[in-house]
């Protein structure tokens, strides 16, 4: 193992190899990579996976290879032929024109976010975006921080310090990247009270649960699930006056915000953010890049007493929103303001006619003129954990190939990369979340992967 050991060549012999010269990289950056690399070597050997290193020139290739990985490793755009609007993976809500332009406006010079113009002196990043909030939503306040993970902890920690929290255990959630309710209460300070059953929480549970400790009643959405058959929950109404009448507040986190009413389109069920806040909720809080179609966000609103003692936590620097959110989210929700919701990319796929999204999907077709594909009926979802059981009635372009797996597999790796569906032998191109300008370049990729793997 010594001698194998004394094979690893060193680093500056490696970094004289032609495959590092003329790289458009630091100094340092190369070295680095090179001693990972070497590294992951000394490793190999060690454990037994290796019999023997590579030489310079072998080791210089590897880390070549690495840094041109880092490059192509940043975000890219990735047209959705998934069938899921809010795709979590795919961060989630595309942005309104108007807020593009809003990012750009801001960020290509200086911007006021902290000096009050009319004093002349220090003001606060709130003020640019508190008051279209609160306009937006009809509440009395609002304070915005950078998700809702954060939107949740910080109200628990300054409402609920070293005080009870109760929850019905049908609602203690999990959701993407492990996010779990319990772990973020006890975060927070809070002392978690679960009551009730997975399956059938009553009014008479939470009533029995309270205690001279408690704090908050808590309502959350249950995100990316549902139970049903033999249930049984508690509207929020009568939550509120529960906890009002116990001299309690009644705290609703919605999760994914809802501003207009989804019976429209066959989902019923889901809370509105108006419907929280008159239905006696002090505090709701919910993201603002799932259904409300803005840039990744958590907003806070309700009873201005809670809201001012929410924004004097110390954890709200911590997590407070930057500049491109401010931006995006003020332009996100003036569409809203004065109702021009089709503005919205995530509100227009939602509430499209199911015509024009077979109108793309014939589109595609016709481009391609593929032997054996064929428009068909899909059913697309919202996605973000709402409406986790209900679909909508969408279109898409069905191809029947033994070699679909391979097509999915080389359609992401294609610049930029598409995301399809595939059920069996069948790659399904869902076209409810690709726009007009997108389907030249997709009817292009498919092309170019159908080339790459017969």
């Amino acid at each position: 193992m010594g001698d194998t050991l004394k094979t690893i060549p060193k680093v500056d012999a490696v970094l004289k190899e032609i495959a590092l010269e003329g790289q458009p990289y630091s100094q340092d950056a190369i070295k680095l990579v090179v001693k990972e690399v070497l590294s992951e070597i000394r490793s190999g050997i060690l454990s037994g996976k290796l019999k023997e290193s590579p030489d310079a020139a072998g080791v210089a290739s590897l880390a070549s290879r690495r840094l041109s990985g880092v490059v192509n490793r940043g975000l890219q755009r990735v047209i959705n032929a998934s069938g899921v609007i809010v795709h979590t993976n795919l961060g989630r809500a595309p942005l309104a024109e108007e807020a593009m332009d809003e990012i750009i406006e801001v960020t290509k010079g200086y911007s006021n976010l902290e000096f009050d113009l009319d004093k002349g002196s220090r003001g606060s990043r709130q003020d640019h975006i508190n008051s279209i909030t609160r306009y937006c939503f009809g509440s009395d306040a609002a304070l915005v921080v950078n998700n809702n993970a954060a939107a949740v902890l910080l109200t628990l920690s300054s409402l609920a310090r070293g005080k009870e929290v109760i929850v019905s255990r049908g609602e203690l959630i999990e959701i993407g990247g492990s996010f779990r309710m319990p772990d973020v209460m006890a975060l927070s300070s809070a002392v978690l009270k679960e009551v009730g059953t997975t399956n059938k929480t009553r009014l008479a549970d939470y009533d029995a649960a309270i205690t001279g400790d408690t704090a908050i009643i808590m309502k959350v959405h249950r995100s990316n699930f549902t139970i049903e058959g033999f249930t049984e929950d508690v509207d929020l109404k009568s939550l509120a006056n529960l906890a009002h009448n116990k001299g309690l507040l009644f705290y609703v986190d919605m999760g994914s915000g809802v501003f207009l009413p989804l019976e429209d389109v066959g989902i019923t069920g889901e809370w509105t953010i108006r419907e929280c806040l008159d239905r006696g909720a002090d505090i709701i809080t919910f993201s603002g890049d799932k259904i409300l179609g803005g840039p990744q966000a958590g907003i806070i609103l309700g009873r201005e007493d809670l809201v001012d003692k929410i924004a004097r936590n110390p954890l709200h620097r911590a997590v407070r929103v930057g500049k491109l959110t401010i931006a995006a989210l003020s332009a996100t929700l003036m569409l809203y303001l004065v109702g021009q919701y089709d503005r919205v990319p995530v509100l227009r796929m939602i509430y499209e006619d199911p015509s024009d999204v077979r109108r793309r999907a014939v589109s595609l077709k016709r481009r391609l003129k593929l032997a054996g594909s064929r428009v068909s009926r899909t059913s697309a979802a919202i996605g973000g954990g709402s409406a986790p059981t209900k679909t909508l009635p969408s279109y898409g372009l069905v191809m029947v190939s033994p070699l679909s797996n391979k097509l999915h597999e080389r359609l992401r790796r294609l610049n930029p990369p598409v995301l399809s569906r595939i059920d069996g032998d069948m790659l399904i191109f869902d076209m409810k979340a690709v726009s007009d300008s997108e389907i030249e370049v997709l009817a292009g990729k498919i092309r170019e992967a159908l080339g790459n793997v017969v």
